[in-house]
């Protein structure tokens, strides 16, 4: 065991109450305390995080495994088959604590957390369906992103990443009955009852269509009437394994998948997937990457959010509004061909940098629109929020507190809403956002009309920032010349044979990052969004995890719809503003 003092005061406290049950402490590259406790010790000390701590780590903000059986660089860690890892969030304190268990055999075991964090439910379910690892005391422990036939535990690092590692598909008569049977709705299997001594209870499916339900989601719902009374979110209709790919593909040439995840959020989900790799990589951007990556983020925030305001109030029964504010988006997204060459899907950000540099005239086509927009938002604000019918059907309905909120791991403006100021561009500045004057939009009732407004002030806030990035783009390059990231100038491949070969393998094989993990979270479209990744010294990642806003916010439907009626849904599932994509992965 290293010396104790040296670490922050949190790691101290932790091992001055639980010496038996710290294993050990371990360095990462992202600066995040990390400890390893044991299995049969983890519910005391996530119960003593959670409620007694002083400024308690009142979030799970993300519970996640991995497959350690191929790793070789795993220097002064415990022995491990596989490890759970729980990452905690204090916002008095501002700070996260990361907290592994080590588990050993093939198929091992552990004790459910949904009994203090009631998101852990769904986290539980995702490591049992994708590693094979067993959550003792979970109430409904099934898979959640596989079909219920599927066989194998996809994140294993056993099971086949591509259909050329499969033989060919087969359907035989008896597997066609399978699959049928497992169609079957029996509500016992999803924990619902079929009456009570009082009442018999209807079930209506829900979906899996797109149009109303935002994606491709299924929610079986358990009615008394016309009433609420339970409802069971089925997800994984849109699950392409996202995180299996980021082991088979070379670090730069994922970069496109993390497009697709909030595919509305286009550069913003290449945020923290390249600023991750950077942190791994010991790679310091310069300035003038920082502010364009800011201002580019923040035009997909706005195209995010005109998606989700015109849909919102498309669900509520006005028509006008889609067709306005989708017109208004393709203004952005001309900016964006502009600049980046695609339009929803970019993928423009690099590591290290950004593609190529602004082109010229880009400063006009931002001018432009920065002039334009704020008077169409008032125009929208009178369409839509004043309107009293959207008010009457938004108002008082599908809120939840402050402490639910929080214990149900939900973030961005839906966190926002309900009276917390808290955003990653203030509280944790990242790529220069320290620098920038803007505010934090909040409400008070986490309602859906109040999720609603808190999108709409960070428009504003947004065009703030935008117009910031415009007059105070630094001068400079474009990417940081550092030899994981950029390859040497072509003119010098043709001086010596060392300069053409380190060209040709960074532009094919990509660059070997040296190992480590490191997360890196920021304030995304729709939340935070993470991406938590660990380098095996190799020129692909050895696990990547995304960890999306939209999986727990989806998770809270059953909470904030019980007692409601079915219109009601419908309007709490606008103002959610949840994208599939980010869900399933």
């Amino acid at each position: 065991m290293d010396n104790i003092t040296s670490h922050p005061r949190e790691v101290q406290d932790l091992k001055n109450k639980f010496s038996e049950a710290i294993i050990d402490f371990q360095a990462t590259c992202d600066g995040v305390p990390t400890a390893w406790v044991g299995k049969d010790d983890i519910i005391d000390v996530l119960r003593y995080l959670k409620t007694e701590i002083a400024q308690p780590y009142k979030m799970l903000f993300d519970l996640t495994a991995i497959d350690e059986r191929t790793r070789a660089h795993r220097e002064e860690q415990p022995s491990s088959d596989f490890t759970v890892v729980y990452h905690l969030m204090s916002f008095d304190r501002n700070s996260d604590l990361r907290i592994k268990v080590p588990l050993e055999g093939e198929y091992p075991s552990i004790k459910s957390i949904t009994s203090l964090w009631p998101m852990a439910n769904w986290y539980e379910r995702e490591v049992w369906d994708m590693f094979g690892v067993k959550f003792e005391g979970h109430p409904h422990l099934r898979r959640i992103l596989m079909p219920p036939t599927w066989n194998g535990h996809p994140l294993r690092k056993e099971h086949p990443a591509r259909a050329t590692e499969m033989g060919p598909f087969e359907m035989p008569d008896e597997k066609q009955d399978l699959e049928q049977d497992a169609l079957e709705f029996k509500p016992e299997d999803w924990g619902m009852q079929r009456h009570t001594e009082t009442s018999d209870f209807l079930f209506l499916n829900l979906g899996p269509q797109h149009p109303g339900t935002h994606g491709v989601l299924r929610l079986v719902l358990q009615l008394d009437g016309e009433e609420i009374v339970d409802m069971v979110p089925d997800i994984g209709f849109h699950h392409r394994g996202a995180e299996k790919m980021g082991e088979r593909q070379s670090w730069h040439s994922y970069i496109p998948y993390t497009d697709r995840i909030d595919y509305l959020g286009g550069v913003m989900n290449n945020f923290p997937y390249v600023m991750a790799v950077e942190k791994l990589a010991g790679i310091e951007v310069p300035d003038r990457v920082k502010v364009i990556r800011i201002m580019m983020a923040e035009l997909f925030r706005i195209a995010s959010h005109l998606v989700w305001y015109g849909t919102f109030a498309q669900d509520l029964g006005q028509l006008s509004p889609v067709f306005y504010m989708f017109t208004d988006r393709e203004r952005i997204f001309n900016i964006v061909e502009a600049i980046c060459g695609g339009r929803m899907h970019p993928s423009w950000f690099r590591i290290g940098g950004v593609a190529h540099d602004l082109p010229n005239g880009w400063e006009n086509l931002v001018r432009d629109f920065i002039n334009y927009f704020p008077r169409r938002l008032f125009e929208y604000d009178k369409m839509v929020m004043d309107n009293h019918i959207l008010q009457g059907r938004t108002k008082g309905v599908g809120g939840y507190s402050l402490e639910e909120a929080i214990d149900w791991g939900v973030t961005g403006p839906n966190l926002r809403a309900c009276g917390l100021e808290w955003d990653m561009r203030k509280k944790r500045p990242y790529s220069g956002y320290d620098q920038f004057e803007f505010d934090i939009p909040t409400a008070v009732t986490g309602d859906s009309y109040e999720r609603a407004l808190v999108r709409v002030e960070e428009m504003r806030q947004s065009l703030r920032i935008i117009t910031q990035c415009l007059d105070n783009m630094p001068n400079g390059s474009y990417k940081a010349h550092h030899r994981l990231t950029t390859p040497p100038l072509k003119e010098r491949t043709m001086q010596d044979i060392e300069t053409l070969i380190a060209h040709f393998l960074n532009v094919s094989w990509g660059p070997p990052i040296p190992p480590g993990e490191a997360m890196v979270s920021i304030e995304a479209t729709k939340g935070i969004n993470g991406y938590y990744l660990i380098s095996d010294g190799g020129t692909e990642s050895y696990r990547t995890r995304i960890r999306t806003p939209s999986f727990p916010h989806l998770q809270t439907l059953p909470l904030i719809t019980r007692g409601l009626l079915i219109p009601d849904l419908l309007a709490i599932l606008g103002s959610l503003d949840f994208v599939l994509a980010d869900v399933d992965r």
